[in-house]
């Protein structure tokens, strides 16, 4: 009784959310982590944690939220909220403002999914010296290029190379690129979500559900929801428009080899930097994709991401 009381006070008299600071790193490429992983360029980054003010207890859950190429947008604050709401401690990922951008769009290599996915394995370290933060009980999800770090944070290749005692609970990632296919299928055995639009023209939905398809086959725990009619970014409250300048990859499919190089299409040549990035896009990706919301299919992303969490970091 006096421990709870302690803790009421506590959460009384300090603000529930602070800004976080940790070291991590600038790879490039996902190789850059597996081979180099102790010779990169290091990089300071922050994050904001919000521990629940409607709830009292020890130690709480939590979720790593990461934002995508268009960085953080009030949809994306909409969710952590929620999950606030649930008890549910939050960290908002900082990784664009602490490099000092506001957005990849056209070009996909300032901020890389590789730095953020080391960011979100460094934000967890530190955290985990949190009293207040259950560490066993993390997820991460994240959206577009948020979402392609969710669902590669849970490559094991990644994992054993950056820290494998940090390992998140559960992986929800919004519409990411799944058309970067690993030649070795193995991932964690945490469970894993994709939510994508069935009309993506951003990141393809088929690459997505070949990807997982391939992964359920070789004993992954993945499910993907496909939701009709919809498109990038579907839980925006938006209408549909041209993401002016951006990439369109409906038509790439590129292999991942077991050093974490990204092979392009022709000639299987690694996109180990941003030039080779850009030559390897230039073969099959096009421009100026449609992203925006769509009603139903954001009223059903939300409801899911909430018995998603709640199953398996609540345990309901």
């Amino acid at each position: 009784m006096k421990k709870t009381l302690i803790i009421f006070m506590l959460s009384v008299l300090f603000s529930l959310t602070q800004e976080v600071q940790f070291e991590s790193a600038n790879p490039f490429s996902l190789k850059d982590i597996i081979t180099n992983i102790d010779n990169l360029d290091k990089q300071v980054v922050t994050g904001i944690l919000t521990i629940p003010d409607n709830v009292t207890k020890d130690k709480f859950p939590l979720v790593i939220g990461v934002a995508g190429s268009k960085g953080w947008g009030e949809h994306h604050m909409k969710y952590l909220k929620m999950y606030q709401e649930m008890g549910i401690a939050t960290f908002q990922l900082q990784s664009f403002k602490s490099r000092g951008e506001t957005s990849t769009v056209g070009t996909q290599n300032t901020v890389t999914i590789p730095m953020v996915i080391l960011d979100s394995y460094a934000a967890l370290e530190e955290l985990s010296k949190n009293p207040r933060i259950d560490i066993e009980n993390v997820a991460i999800t994240g959206w577009s290029l948020g979402g392609g770090v969710t669902l590669y944070s849970a490559w094991k290749p990644l994992m054993d190379a950056i820290n494998p005692d940090y390992t998140f609970a559960a992986h929800l990632a919004f519409y990411p690129p799944c058309f970067s296919e690993p030649n070795t299928l193995e991932f964690s055995n945490a469970p894993i979500h994709i939510l994508i639009g069935e009309l993506d023209q951003w990141v393809p939905a088929d690459a997505c559900v070949d990807l997982s398809e391939k992964m359920q086959n070789n004993d992954i725990n993945i499910d993907i929801t496909v939701y009709k009619d919809a498109h990038h970014s579907f839980d925006r409250e938006q209408e549909l428009k041209i993401a002016d300048n951006g990439y369109s990859f409906t038509d790439c499919h590129f292999k991942l080899n077991d050093k974490g190089a990204v092979l392009m299409n022709f000639l299987n040549i690694p996109m180990t930097n941003p030039f080779l990035q850009k030559v390897g896009f230039s073969f099959c990706a096009k421009r100026d994709p449609l992203f925006g919301g769509h009603k139903e299919s954001r009223e059903k992303s939300f409801e899911f991401s909430k018995i998603f969490m709640d199953k398996h970091l609540l345990g309901n």
